[in-house]
């Protein structure tokens, strides 16, 4: 498994626990919890953490351009922000194509 593929899925699981709550098998995973979060909560977190990750990103850059910071914390937040936006894109990717299929099913 590329590490792509592997951020992906560990970013899903966390997602995953997030809108279940800990501890909560994968079989109870599709509908989240009364008390839990909705799907729009969750893809409205998942934007905010990539909108997040790119700010500490250029934060980052900043501070190295003014030699405050070390090349490895500017690279470091720049893949992370890499990732979570690949990873919004996918879900989106995702719910497009689903959009999608839905309107061609016949009625």
């Amino acid at each position: 498994m590329d590490a792509k593929a592997l951020n992906a899925s560990l970013a899903y699981t966390d997602a995953l626990q997030r809108a279940t709550g800990p501890g909560v098998a994968g079989g109870d995973a599709i509908g989240a919890k009364p008390d839990g979060m909705s799907f729009a909560d969750l893809l409205s977190d998942a934007a905010e953490g990539a909108v997040n990750a790119s700010r500490q990103s250029e934060v980052a850059s900043v501070q190295a351009a003014a030699k405050q910071a070390e090349l490895v914390d500017v690279i470091s937040a720049v893949t992370n922000a890499e990732l979570a936006l690949e990873s919004v894109v996918a879900v989106r990717d995702r719910v497009v194509t689903a959009y999608q299929t839905i309107m061609r099913m016949p009625i």
